[in-house]
């Protein structure tokens, strides 16, 4: 009865024709896709590993299962209408138990076989060492933690499943499994929660030296803008009434330091130098992610955060180790944050201390001459007639 309950289910059979028109659609879609981009001169490839697909499979799954428990309900029901025994419905579910565990090992060892392979290469920064460090250690904790609680669960739920032999021992209290089972996990979590904090305390060095090469980094929807400083080594100041259409960061240009800074579009670092990215934001929350290097901070409109990295890898050595002419590291967005968020990447290249400098000497300051027209400012033809050693209002 039940199973031609579930059999003429209509909420269950919408809920497969919902999927096998999702799979059609899907199918007739990509067919077109690739008739359009094989100009009809090959056959269409069909691209079977869509969501839906995985989803209909894991659907079917459920109810092939579903299907033989009721088979072995009425094998079970069949056997005691002839006066047999029936189904021993305790070891079935204890025999479940033991290939649910098998399963699941096999599906761990398959994530980190398969899965594994996607890591990200080594790390390309010096506090990026570190952080790779306290993955792998805490990585190395919770799966012995989870290999040996899975494999007592479920061999205990086999191995003590309901017999009518025996008898189950109510165990209310027992001050040794408790200390067990308390001090053991919060030993293991302070150790990981000290060293976190130490390798945090070392990662989140806010001192500011000299020697840091000072780079903002603002994010709009959508494009990150990076500013250089000149000569001086300093940024000049920001002003968000300053902005205009031209002036798109609001450098106040009635200071000094903001006369020689610089305006790139790709960002080049010296190798093993302090680089300090000042982040920021203008619209709604960015967040800088460099994987390569480790770095990750969200960019927040109004609050200021910078991050301090030391990159190790050059561009070039990368490219060897990949064996990937074309590699580049990128400085992506990871905040959805809006339609076109995917354009919101930016070229960065590691370079020597020689090719850093011949390249900054080859870039233009962010004081343009449509700048210098919009803020009425004397024109570099007109300071190059002598008549000032420096930049000054016109008005």
């Amino acid at each position: 009865m039940g199973f031609r309950k579930l059999i003429n289910s209509k909420k269950l059979l919408s809920f497969f024709a919902a999927f096998m028109l999702l799979g059609t659609n899907l199918l007739m879609a990509q067919t077109e896709a690739g008739g359009a981009a094989a100009g009809q001169a090959e056959a269409p490839k069909v691209d079977w590993t869509g969501v839906a697909y995985y989803v209909l499979i894991f659907f079917l799954i459920c109810l092939g299962v579903a299907i033989v428990g009721k088979i072995l309900k009425v094998y079970d029901l069949t056997l005691k209408m002839q006066g047999k025994k029936g189904l021993n419905w305790n070891t079935v579910m204890a025999t479940i138990c033991i290939v649910f565990l098998v399963a699941g090992l096999y599906g761990a060892y398959w994530s980190f076989t398969e899965q594994g392979s996607m890591t990200l290469p080594e790390a390309a920064s010096e506090h990026g060492v570190k952080i790779d460090e306290m993955f792998t250690v805490t990585t190395i904790l919770t799966m012995i933690v989870f290999f040996i609680t899975q494999i007592l669960l479920f061999t205990f739920l086999f191995r003590y499943r309901h017999s009518d032999k025996r008898r189950a021992h109510f165990l209310p209290h027992n001050n040794t499994i408790e200390k067990v089972w308390t001090i053991i996990p919060a030993i293991v979590l302070t150790i990981l929660v000290v060293f976190g904090f130490f390798t945090w305390q070392k990662i989140m060095n806010s001192e500011n030296l000299k020697e840091d090469i000072n780079i903002d980094v603002t994010g709009h929807q959508f494009a990150w803008e990076l500013r250089y400083p000149g000569k001086d080594g300093v940024l000049g100041p920001k002003d968000y009434t300053l902005v205009t259409g031209t002036n798109n960061l609001g450098v106040n240009f009635k200071k000094k330091a903001s006369f020689d800074d610089l305006r790139v579009d790709t960002m080049y670092i010296p190798v093993n130098k302090s680089i300090r990215l000042n982040i920021l934001a203008q619209d709604v929350i960015h967040s800088v992610y460099m994987p390569y290097f480790r770095v990750q901070l969200n960019a927040v409109p109004g609050l200021p955060t910078f991050f301090k990295f030391v990159p190790t890898i050059t561009t070039a050595q990368m490219r060897s180790k990949l064996d990937d002419p074309k590699f580049e590291y990128t400085l992506y967005c990871n905040k959805i944050c809006g339609g076109s968020h995917y354009n919101m990447q930016k070229v960065v290249r590691v370079v020597t201390e020689a090719e850093y400098q011949t390249w900054l000497s080859r870039q233009k300051p962010y004081l343009n001459d449509a700048l210098r027209k919009e803020l009425h400012f004397a024109s570099a033809n007109e300071q190059s007639n002598g008549s000032t050693n420096r930049l000054a209002l016109n008005n």
